[in-house]
């Protein structure tokens, strides 16, 4: 795509230029045009980006970058491509600058002004774009849906990662936990709110308004949420809490419409069983451990009866590498017999057959605990998302629960298992520093067990 010189700027483009400085004084009060916005082409849209940071007045910045977020809202999904492809090539650091920023650093024997003059000409300048067009109305939130369309679209266009990198160095920022608010959701909270909370909820979908406030309002059910100041309907992820007298094994009991509460003050075992991410473009920003000990140390103070904090998890991959490790031939653990006991598993409802089922239980529970505890990635982690994320906490693996949970979903993604992840207060910074430094899994003894019953009975055959 060929460079547009900003002396070649379209028509549209020097006509908009001197409006926007009047404009700008309205925008920044909060006011817009009544009209629908324009779609622009990609190359009217690196125009605009070329002009916002040539640009020094407030006024006119912020009707520009609304301007060319507004723009780009309204382009077609090519245009939208090609502009972030321009992102990526013309948007980058200036090379000539580094160059004699480098020639000054050694000139001037690495002084403290010649090195911050270098790390200043070497951010691209797609960095400051970005931030300024940040400073428009709505910004943050137009920012938040470009980067998900990045992501969406890196794949097949590779040549985006360094503009990714550049949002990922500048979302972390702007959402780091200082800037986060945690509150509670309940039945109060606004309708548009909870219409998001039943949009969004990722683990187990939220049938109508009434399965929704049987998550809210009871008085043993808690719902938590981190909002940002610039997108305050928005919730940014979001935790769905039982409190109930034991550590649960199934979700259907959690779930129930007819279920009877318990009081709170009953209550001694906080569940987390649905965590929730909300913003596709804030992916890899990580919330949700900020999250889980905020709540603790919330509900902690709120109700002092509460000493067991675990969640009740799904195990969104574990049908899949089981079907390849029944599929080798050479798999390290399965035998042609456990292959064979474990090839029921493509029948519809042999979870319903309990004769079937508790033939199935003792091979796929020693399944899953290598699955957790020696499985790798080709990165060489644990081989499971969601088991990385507790476990990076400073969770325990705590249980395997086989038939856990027994919706399609489940059983599709996991043959119904769910996962028990303890977060023991007095334990958790060990095991974060284990796992993160070493890749060690802490699990318990009963989990470590079904490792080694497995290993032994696979030997012996």
């Amino acid at each position: 795509m060929p460079t547009l010189g900003f002396d070649r700027a379209p028509e549209f483009l020097s006509n908009l230029l001197g409006t926007l400085t009047e404009r700008g004084r309205y925008l920044l009060r909060g006011l817009t045009q009544s009209s629908a916005p324009h779609a622009l082409s990609d190359g009217e849209l690196i125009e605009l980006g070329e002009a916002l940071l040539s640009r020094r007045g407030e006024a006119t910045g912020v009707a520009l970058a609304q301007t060319l977020l507004a723009g780009y809202d309204a382009a077609a999904p090519e245009e939208r491509i090609a502009f972030l492809k321009a992102l990526a090539d013309m948007f980058g650091p200036d090379q000539r600058e580094i160059e004699k920023a480098m020639d000054d650093v050694r000139k001037d024997d690495f002084s403290p002004a010649a090195v911050s003059a270098l790390h200043n000409a070497a951010e691209p300048r797609r960095q400051e774009l970005i931030r300024r067009l940040n400073l428009a109305p709505g910004g943050t939130a137009a920012l938040v849906r470009m980067r998900e369309a990045l992501l969406a679209n890196m794949g097949e266009h590779p040549q985006l990662q360094p503009v990714d990198s550049d949002f990922m160095h500048l979302f972390a920022s702007w959402f780091n936990r200082g800037f986060l608010v945690l509150h509670r959701i309940d039945w109060t909270t606004p309708a548009n709110i909870l219409e998001k909370i039943i949009r969004y909820e990722a683990v187990h979908a939220i049938r109508n308004w009434d399965d929704l406030r049987n998550r809210l309002a009871p008085s043993d059910r808690r719902c938590y949420g981190f909002f940002h100041p610039q997108l305050v309907d928005e919730p940014l992820i979001f935790v769905e809490v039982a409190l109930t007298r034991d550590t649960p094994s199934s979700i259907a009991p959690l779930l129930e419409d007819n279920r009877t509460p318990i009081a709170a003050a009953q209550a001694t075992t906080a569940v987390f069983y649905s965590i929730s991410n909300t913003q596709r473009g804030l992916g890899g920003i990580s919330f949700g451990n900020f999250l889980i000990k905020q709540v603790v140390e919330d509900l902690k103070r709120e109700l002092p009866n509460l000493h067991t904090f675990v969640t009740l998890s799904p195990v969104p991959g574990f049908a899949t590498w089981l079907g390849r490790e029944r599929a080798a031939e050479d798999s390290a653990f399965l035998d042609a017999a456990d292959k064979d006991t474990l090839s029921v598993l493509d029948q519809p409802g042999w979870q319903n057959d309990a004769i079937i089922a508790e033939r199935v239980r003792p091979v796929l529970l020693g399944a899953a605990a290598h699955y957790f505890l020696e499985a790798k990635d080709r990165r060489g982690r644990q081989i499971d998302p969601v088991a990385r994320f507790h476990l990076g906490n400073g969770a325990r693996l705590e249980r395997l629960n086989f038939l856990g949970d027994m919706s399609d979903k489940g059983l599709k993604q996991s043959h119904g298992l769910m996962v028990n992840y303890c977060y023991a207060l007095d334990e958790i910074e060990s095991n974060h520093e284990a796992f993160v430094e070493k890749g060690t899994v802490a699990a318990s003894a009963a989990v470590r067990k079904l490792l080694r019953t497995r290993a032994s009975s696979t030997h012996a055959a």
